[in-house]
């Protein structure tokens, strides 16, 4: 999986827990510490679940990434939704549209060390997130 990623649908809940195993996955194999593991594995489940519930389904993308110091897991979450109107909303710690636990956007970000969005009203979702080996 070097420099190529494996792409799962997320149209179920089911596809949600699948993306947690391919991350967890991944994870051990770049050797990320328990610790960061389970960072990562948080992030993109919440990510994952904000893909199938907000953005009506899309796809993850996971991949192992090395910038020639440190092996890391990159995950790419896109999604043909509604996009996020009001970003700054959407990042407050507590924020939920849902019944979700409000972790969201902002707990993810902290989650992982590079976090980046690509979002517009009517024109979908992309969320990349990046965890490097300490």
């Amino acid at each position: 999986m070097n420099g190529q990623g494996e792409r799962i649908e997320v149209n179920s809940d089911q596809d949600v827990v699948r993306v947690r195993q391919l991350v967890r996955t991944v994870a051990v194999a770049v050797k990320l510490s328990l610790v960061d593991q389970t960072k990562l594995v948080t992030a993109a489940s919440e990510l994952a679940r904000n893909t199938l519930v907000y953005g009506g389904g899309g796809t993850v993308e996971v991949t192992k990434v090395d910038n020639g110091r440190k092996p890391g897991i990159r995950i790419v979450f896109a999604d043909q939704g509604p996009g996020i109107a009001d970003l700054d909303m959407a990042f407050t710690d507590g924020y939920t549209t849902g019944n979700g636990l409000g972790l969201g956007l902002s707990g993810a970000r902290r989650l992982v060390d590079e976090f980046d969005i690509v979002t517009a009203p009517g024109e979908g979702t992309s969320i990349t997130v990046t965890k490097w080996c300490r």
